[in-house]
């Protein structure tokens, strides 16, 4: 029977570096003689490796070992942090004696005795990067390059990368509290050039998830090769896209990360603790069209942005945001929600020991409705069919946002027709989540590529929806 998680950081954090139970209690009180709300321990191990491909030759490979721990103080909304790549009982007494800055004197709390807890579940504590040897990586790149070459004589160039983490973390606080996560992420990520009438375009696939890289079977490679493929193949015919305000089908999966920039950082908690969101102070009044229902779910088995414990140790979970049209919440840290008196909802994300846990998603969706896909296209006299994304850029205080597709099509009298390219959304997500008249019955998740950034730090996330129509959106296009 192998290690639990909990016994597995211990190990990793606690005992190489020669720490006990004890002496982060000691470390605790001496922050304590403080008044503090708030107080945590953050310890890290992590490994990373990414291989990149191009040419048909490995021309990178870059491994990376990293630990420390992090220290933090809170009070009311002032929070202390400091950071130590030296994990040490003299390094933590250092950090913790800083950290008292914040606070008056006075404080009288014994040190907490700590109690070990139990975390979820959701993926093996395993080691992607010792799960396949660095030949057999090499030799799956090469495999995914020959497979896209051969679906059509017109790609000239393939890009791909593999990259996988293996990430030890333990928590502990000061009301006692300790917990753990082994958390295992990979990533296979494709890029492909393709030249015919006289142009160039490219396309892009990939995914994965907390395992390993056992995942990427002859099935999975041969998908992300067909997709990339097609989506350049489509722009080399597409016309310039016409501009205007005019009904938008957006497709299932990817097309999520919308939903995501320009609503899901909106109801991040701190945004709306300081009434910089939209969404500031509108809980329990309509902000969607009915039937739009927005949820973030950091349990989901497997998935890119799930985690067994958030970066404070409290337990993930699901939390709806949006039901039916009504705000319902905000999603939660334990500073934040301390201050808006609401319950955490395992929402602290960090990017790591040097950093402080906020508010972030995890995957985030919008669930189904009940209309098929093509009842939807059929619905639409004129108008875009959005099936994929690039990038977006988003203003969490107006909701404004704007979006390129990277494949996109008309709709012509209920029918999907020619290929455009250069197409833009532009809008405002509040505004965006009213004008939603059709939901669709076939939601799914993006295929585990997503990283969101908000001040500074990156992290794993996921999103997810159905074919979704919206009346009356701003398109840019080039025509």
């Amino acid at each position: 029977m192998s290690a639990s998680p909990l016994k597995i950081a211990e190990h990793t954090l606690l005992d190489a570096h020669g720490l006990k139970a004890g002496q982060l209690q000691q470390v605790f009180g001496s922050m304590l003689t403080h008044k503090v709300d708030y107080a945590d321990l953050y310890f890290q191990y992590s490994r990373a490796e990414s291989w990149s491909l191009e040419e048909g030759i490995v021309k990178s490979g870059s491994f990376n070992i990293d630990q420390g721990v992090g220290v933090r103080a809170v009070s009311g909304d002032k929070t202390a942090f400091a950071y130590s790549d030296d994990i040490t009982f003299a390094a933590l007494q250092e950090a913790a004696t800083a950290t008292r800055a914040i606070a008056r004197q006075g404080g009288n709390r014994a040190a907490p005795m700590l109690r070990r807890s139990k975390a979820h579940e959701l993926y093996l504590p395993q080691d992607p990067i010792a799960s396949l040897r660095a030949d057999d990586k090499v030799a799956l790149l090469e495999r995914l390059e020959r497979i896209a070459r051969a679906l059509d004589p017109r790609v000239t160039q393939v890009m791909a990368n593999l990259s996988g983490e293996y990430d030890v973390v333990l928590v502990a606080r000061n009301d006692g509290l300790m917990s753990a996560d082994i958390r295992p992420l990979v990533r296979l990520s494709l890029q492909i050039i393709v030249e015919g009438n006289g142009k160039r375009e490219q396309g892009s696939a990939g995914g994965g998830g907390r395992f390993g890289y056992d995942y990427f079977s002859e099935e999975i490679l041969q998908r992300y090769a067909r997709e990339a493929v097609h989506q350049a193949v489509v722009n080399l015919d597409a016309r310039p896209a016409p501009a205007g305000n005019m009904t938008v089908v957006l497709g299932n999966g990817w097309p999520g990360i919308l939903l995501h920039e320009a609503v899901g950082h909106g109801l991040e908690g701190d945004f709306n603790r300081k009434g910089s969101s939209a969404f500031s102070g509108r809980v329990g009044k309509r902000v969607a069209a009915k039937g739009v229902t927005v949820v973030d779910d950091g349990t989901i088995k497997d998935r890119r942005g799930s985690l067994n414990i958030d970066d404070e140790g409290n337990l993930t979970q699901r939390t709806v945001l949006i039901e039916d049209g009504i705000l319902r919440g905000y999603l939660q840290d334990s500073m934040n929600a301390r201050l808006m008196k609401v319950p955490v909802t395992g929402n602290a994300r960090r990017e790591s020991f040097a950093h402080l846990p906020i508010p972030r998603m995890t995957n985030t969706m919008m669930m189904n409705g009940d209309k098929k896909p093509e009842e939807i296209i059929a619905s639409v006299k004129h108008g875009l069919y959005a099936a994929n994304f690039g990038g977006g850029q988003v203003d969490i205080t107006s909701g404004k946002f704007v979006f390129s597709t990277t494949e996109a099509y008309m709709i012509e009298d209920g029918k999907v027709t020619y290929p455009v390219k250069g197409a833009t959304l532009i809008g405002n997500g509040p505004d965006a989540l009213t004008r939603i008249s059709m939901i669709g019955n076939d939601m799914s998740l993006d295929s585990g590529v997503g990283t969101c950034g908000k001040e500074g730090q990156s992290v794993p996330v996921g999103v997810g929806q159905p074919t979704v129509r919206i009346d009356g959106l701003t398109v840019g296009g080039t025509a």
